[in-house]
């Protein structure tokens, strides 16, 4: 999530991220995360922003967004994560890091893709990609 965060943050792409957070001690799962939310962003971003009600990617906080596209990119390719457990995570993140208002809102919108069936909303995102 941090290193999301700072990739966003100061526009680096994903190994820039990797490599800046070097002198850190960087698990596989992590980097595997970092490097699936880059790979998927469209898969990623396509249903996240699609259940923002009333809020675009671009006006989340930072750290709000990253904790989201972790999640969603668990959501849909780590299938050995309960979906509960990867939204529970998420909105605890979002509650340390940012705020209770913020762990709400990833609470709501990591719900409401759980419901509306995140495999599905993705396979959308990825048709219109394929399209474009």
């Amino acid at each position: 999530m941090f290193i999301l965060y700072q990739q966003d943050l100061l526009g680096l792409t994903a190994d820039e991220a990797l490599l800046r957070s070097a002198g850190d001690e960087i698990d596989a799962y992590a980097r595997t995360l970092v490097l699936g939310v880059a790979r998927e962003a469209q898969a990623v971003d396509g249903p996240l922003a699609r259940h923002l009600a009333g809020w675009s990617l671009e006006r989340l906080g930072i750290l709000e967004r990253a904790i989201l596209r972790v999640a969603v990119y668990e959501l849909l390719e780590e299938m050995g994560v309960p979906k509960a457990v990867v939204v529970n995570e998420a909105v605890a993140l979002a509650k340390r890091f940012c705020s209770a208002e913020a762990g709400s809102l990833v609470n709501g919108v990591l719900g409401s893709l759980v419901a509306a069936g995140i495999q599905e909303e993705a396979e959308v995102s990825r048709r219109v990609k394929e399209d474009s």
